[in-house]
């Protein structure tokens, strides 16, 4: 029997364990109703070690009221943060005096509060609970289930009965022979729980246990062993049962962790399809239906009218389609918005969707992509589901080209994906499952490598194209982006809106916005309480030529060579007659550059022979100073040459202007392009070259007289560049004298003979109640239907 008793030592110290956490909890209990016993328990249950004290305090303060009972403070450790308000504490004293009366007052209707069933003012500890723990965040739930899962797992193991192993020796001398065994109960085949006979003792087990090979050998075993001892084969019952431990799960355990890891990585990285991570939802579309105002209206687009109308007339056809119904016209079925980047696509489709007032779907051309095959055709047909479920709508899809470039070109002759991404599109726009109540736009900066399928009448029936603004444009532009800025009080923003634009020739609406902005940084940058004009020409420098650079370091020699580099590109532009307007010079690195120059460009469309040649002689003028003065040239003229190049290859290959190659007109390739043969003949690209050739030494002989007969002026611009190192108009007047030959300046002297001086944003009879519906009787999707021909 002395097998049936086990070490008591473990079992001894699991009681006092049990005892100590008792003691503290019935302490820490007395807590919440005496405030006193707090205080006077408090020192002696921190002395205690590996008590129950450490564990279940903050959970009691967390249950009890935000603060301590009055008085008893300093029994409670101070934080950084009470500690860092001692001295505003102390500070209240008084008040609290003076509030006391009313507190006891209050203590009372608490009470009676109580007693009437009310609540307390204070917050409940269920909700400060979930202030500290929101359960509606996704991270938060899943850490309260892991942690439940794991505290699940380990009270399972840690209390769950194992029993106390022996071995078939062990339970035929000690058990079966003395006859101790109620019963046998073989598990999994693989062990025998040995039940002992009621009344005897097994030292605190309910159960022994040991290991069988098999289990037709332990029966054989088990019926020799009976039949040595005398006793009957039927004496001790044999029972089988089948049971689940945590072996099971410890040998799945791996398969399972890489099976999460792999749905993880599916959830978070690049094969995560749909908008929620789904990897079984990768063929859903990500278009965003826009049905509210997005804070963009047609007001806040300016400098492309034209297209302005055309969006707006495409809003009034869904609106109204009796205006158009009754003269028998159909809505077109798309529209194209192309044009060079930051002209205001992307915006004016945001202020359609502001102001449209029927459903916006928006989607990114590139989010029909995907390395699985099929997924960019599904995408394209939830997305025009979409569509037809909010119909009557409009679907932009922005960036097109992404989706819809030419088919045929560098596949190979295998059917791509994004083939069939584009065939699907076509068949969508256009086929027998087309949808005859969704108008599509869309923008792109590529119009020539769209497909010419997509590009025709019946998909996209208007190409609008949307070009950098004229000086009219830019002044509408201007007003936009002023009116959001602080500005001085002594600036009129109609006359620095017309200087600004007549400043900006060429920019787009997003570069006038970045120098709106710009000036606004640069005021708050020297703590200015308004933004003036100094700020808004600073802002344009800082578009134009980049950061300057004032600590960038130059030696004597480099920053002389800088200055008559500069100096020949100011009296060359100076003494040219079709060379742009001078309107400051600087020696003062921005950018990439060690010089600036600051031009007024002419708004002009055409140019002629003469104009383009006197443009490469002033590109020519810095490096022809050099060779004058230093008898050496430098890598300064870098961009100036490759400048000129341009320009000579251009008149020769795309504008004919040469009578050697003749009225000829070839693409140039551009920059990236990959080009496998020439559009012309080996002899006539020789003849090209020399051509090009032949031009730009004519223009250097003629650049090189001029600076050789201004030799004198060039000298003092240079030497006042080295003294001042900024050079504005007035200044190159007093050293050059007026300039022969007359220029225009002022925003009223560009837009002289055009008419009027702002730009014409009046709306034609039939759009001027574009935003108001029409007439009665039909529904719109019903009066849309019927306009555009569905049944």
């Amino acid at each position: 029997m002395g097998l049936l008793s086990v070490s008591v030592g473990p079992f001894r110290s699991r009681v006092w364990a049990v005892r100590t956490w008792i003691r503290d909890l019935s302490t820490i209990s007395a807590t919440f109703h005496n405030g006193c016993a707090l205080a006077s328990k408090a020192s002696l249950i921190q002395r205690r070690r590996g008590g129950l004290y450490q564990h279940i305090l903050p959970l009691a303060r967390l249950l009890s009221s935000n603060k301590p009972p009055r008085g008893f403070e300093k029994f409670f450790p101070k934080s950084e943060e009470s500690a860092g308000v001692n001295k505003s504490a102390e500070d209240e004293n008084s008040k609290e005096q003076e509030t006391l009366v009313r507190e006891e007052r209050d203590t009372n209707d608490d009470g009676d509060q109580r007693r009437k069933g009310g609540k307390k003012e204070e917050s409940h500890w269920w909700t400060r609970f979930q202030d500290d723990f929101p359960l509606d965040e996704k991270a938060v739930r899943y850490f309260a289930i892991g942690a439940a899962g794991m505290t699940s797992a380990f009270l399972y193991f840690y209390f769950r009965e194992t029993g106390m192993q022996i071995s078939w020796k062990d339970f035929v001398q000690h058990y079966l022979n003395k006859d101790l065994v109620d019963h046998l109960e073989v598990v999994n085949k693989q062990y025998v729980k040995v039940i002992p006979a009621h009344g005897v003792n097994t030292s605190e087990v309910s159960y022994l246990w040991f290991n069988i090979g098999s289990v037709d050998s332990f029966e054989h075993n088990l019926e020799m062993a009976q039949q040595e001892m005398g006793l009957d084969s039927q004496k001790v019952p044999v029972f089988y049962s089948s049971e689940s431990d945590g072996a099971l799960l410890f040998n799945f355990l791996p398969t399972l962790l890489l099976v999460g890891f792999l749905l993880f990585a599916m959830r978070q990285g690049p094969m995560a399809g749909g908008q929620r991570g789904n990897p079984f939802s990768m063929s859903e579309s990500k278009a965003k239906v826009i049905k509210g105002n997005i804070g963009i209206q047609f007001k806040d687009v300016a400098g492309c009218e034209e297209a302005k109308l055309e969006i707006l007339e495409l809003v009034n056809f869904l609106k109204n389609p009796r205006q158009y119904q009754d003269l028998g016209a159909k809505i077109p079925k798309g529209a194209v918005l192309s044009g060079p980047p930051g002209t205001g696509k992307t915006l004016l489709a945001k202020a359609t969707a502001g102001e449209a007032n029927v459903p916006f779907i928006t989607v990114n051309g590139s989010e029909f992509q995907e390395m699985f095959v099929g997924v960019g055709a599904a995408r394209i047909r939830d997305t025009f589901a979409t569509a037809r479920k909010n119909a009557p709508c409009i679907l932009f899809i922005d960036e097109i080209d992404a989706v819809g470039r030419k088919r045929g070109r560098g596949n190979f002759g295998n059917q791509s994906e994004q083939e069939n991404t584009l065939n699907q599109l076509l068949v969508e726009m256009d086929g027998f499952n087309s949808s005859t109540n969704v108008v599509v736009l869309a923008g792109t900066n590529r119009a020539d490598v769209l497909d010419p399928a997509l590009m025709r009448p019946g998909r996209f029936d208007r190409h609008i194209y949307i070009g950098p603004p004229d000086i009219k444009g830019r002044a509408s532009i201007f007003k936009v982006h002023l009116r959001p800025l602080k500005l001085d009080t002594s600036i009129e923003v109609e006359a620095l809106a017309r200087k600004l634009a007549a400043l900006t020739p060429g920019f787009t609406g997003a570069d006038i916005a970045n120098v709106c902005n710009e000036a606004a940084l640069i005021a708050a940058r020297r703590l200015n309480q308004h933004v003036n004009t100094k700020h808004f020409e600073q802002a344009v420098e800082r578009v134009i030529g980049g950061l300057e650079k004032k600590t960038q370091v130059l030696q004597l020699p480099e920053k002389t060579t800088v200055a008559y580099h500069e100096a020949g590109h100011a009296v060359a532009g100076w003494f040219l007659e079709h060379a742009d307007p001078l309107l400051k010079v600087s020696i003062v690195p921005r950018g990439k550059g060690l010089g600036y120059a600051q031009y007024l460009p002419k708004e002009q469309y055409l140019f002629t022979q003469e104009q383009l040649f006197d443009r490469m002689c002033m590109m020519l003028g810095g490096r022809v100073a050099e060779q004058v003065f230093f008898r050496r040239i430098t890598t300064g003229a870098q961009d100036d040459l490759r400048k000129v190049t341009q320009s000579a290859y251009a008149q020769v290959v795309q504008f004919g202007m040469n009578e050697a190659v003749g009225q000829m007109s070839f693409d140039l390739p551009q920059q990236g392009d990959l080009v496998t043969e020439k559009p012309f003949s080996e002899p006539k690209a020789q003849l090209i070259d020399q051509e090009v050739r032949l031009l730009i030494d004519a223009a250097f002989q003629r650049t090189l007289q001029l600076v050789t007969d201004k030799k004198e002026m060039v000298e003092k611009v240079a030497k006042r560049l080295l003294e001042k190192e900024i050079l504005d108009k007035a200044d190159m007047v007093e050293l050059l004298g007026t300039r022969p030959f007359q220029e225009k300046s002022s925003y009223e002297e560009f837009v002289e003979g055009l008419g009027e001086f702002a730009e014409d944003t009046s709306l034609p009879e039939g759009l001027k109640n574009w935003n108001k519906k029409k007439g009665k009787g039909k529904t719109p999707a019903e009066s849309t239907k019927l306009l555009l021909g569905g049944s």
